[in-house]
């Protein structure tokens, strides 16, 4: 199951991820986390320190081999360098699943330690002074769209989003790519507002969209928030000391957390798991190549040299019967081969 959690700066987005991503470890569930922000906050929120979260591989910096990775033998794809981010899979790519091993895995993702516990962490990477003036943070996220694209998840199992803020994350279609999107409002103009334009952007792409409120101090707040949000308001997370410590440097168990709010988190997994109903990877598929063909058409072309389009494979559908297991037991390296691996799904140790 994929998650995003979205909301406006400052919302309490990155630390309702974090909380919701231990709760689901705590449960013993498989969980892949991912930092798309801007602001790289989601290890720190997990309990990395500073350092350990700079020193984190940067998704964005290993994107070539990713792409060379995710090709394997489609022949619809002549070389990694005519891959752009929203480049669909078809017959012949590697697909990846949250648990297994795998080269994009070994390179890019590292296990963080939870006191109840542990979870695979992806980071997209810091904007650095490199990219100032001359690059686009959205070329960043493009690898976790890429990686999304090619994802075989199933129930019980979890990739959980950190967004940037606001409404950045409608410049690409990553804010399709998801089963539920939790947005996370204050009780304020400002923290419905961004409800109401994601709501509105995302309408006629069948996005599902639930409200978790935050920093709701009283019956005022909740009666502004159902007035302002109504049926999309799913729950409300209240003042929380242990939150507080969190970000004090502390490092208080899950299990201290307070029981109004776990209850929430709680609440946030059942709405998960029921979304799995929803699915329709007709649609899924449909809407990658939609956003892949405008890409192409708008500047991928000219970038590649190719007319991308004939990337499309019309008989493949992500998450079908039909699709292929991923290649396993493949290094990363500049260039692999592109015969497509015939390993055992679970897979072999990298």
């Amino acid at each position: 199951m994929k998650i995003a959690f979205v909301g406006k700066g400052g919302s309490g987005k990155t630390t309702l991820s974090a909380l919701f991503i231990r709760h689901l470890a705590a449960a013993g569930r498989p969980v892949i986390a991912v930092d798309a922000d801007i602001n790289q906050h989601l290890g720190p929120a997990l309990g990395l320190t500073d350092d350990q979260a700079a020193g984190l591989p940067a998704l964005g910096a290993q994107l070539p081999a990713i792409k060379e990775y995710l090709r394997g033998s489609n022949p619809r794809i002549a070389s990694a360098a005519e891959m752009i981010k929203t480049t669909p899979p078809g017959q012949g790519s590697r697909l990846l699943r949250i648990v297994e091993e795998n080269p994009v895995y070994a390179t890019c993702a590292r296990p963080v330690a939870l006191d109840e516990g542990s979870v695979r962490l992806l980071v997209t990477g810091a904007f650095t002074e490199e990219d100032l003036g001359v690059a686009c943070y959205h070329s960043k996220v493009g690898a976790v769209e890429l990686l999304l694209n090619h994802l075989l998840d199933g129930p019980d199992e979890y990739l959980v989003t950190d967004m940037t803020a606001g409404s950045d994350s409608f410049a690409s279609g990553l804010f399709t790519r998801f089963d539920l999107t939790f947005l996370v409002a204050e009780p304020t103009r400002k923290g419905v507002s961004v409800y109401r334009q994601y709501k509105e952007y995302a309408r006629d792409f069948g996005v599902a969209l639930r409200v978790v409120g935050n920093k709701v101090q009283g019956p005022d707040d909740l009666e502004f928030l159902h007035r302002e949000v109504g049926e999309d308001l799913l729950a409300t997370f209240g003042h929380s000391e242990w939150v507080r410590r969190l970000e004090q440097g502390a490092e208080p168990p899950l299990s201290s957390l307070e029981a109004e709010n776990r209850d929430v988190l709680e609440l946030l997994r059942t709405e998960v798991d029921a979304a799995v109903h929803r699915r329709d990877p007709q649609r899924y598929t449909a809407q990658a190549v939609h956003f892949h063909l405008r890409n192409a058409e708008s500047w991928g072309n000219a970038k590649a040299g190719v007319d991308l389009a004939t990337q499309v494979d019309p008989s493949f559908v992500l998450g079908s019967a039909a699709a292929p297991h991923s290649g396993l037991g493949q290094r990363m390296p500049d260039q692999v081969s592109t015969a497509q691996d015939a390993a055992d799904p679970a897979g072999a140790a990298v």
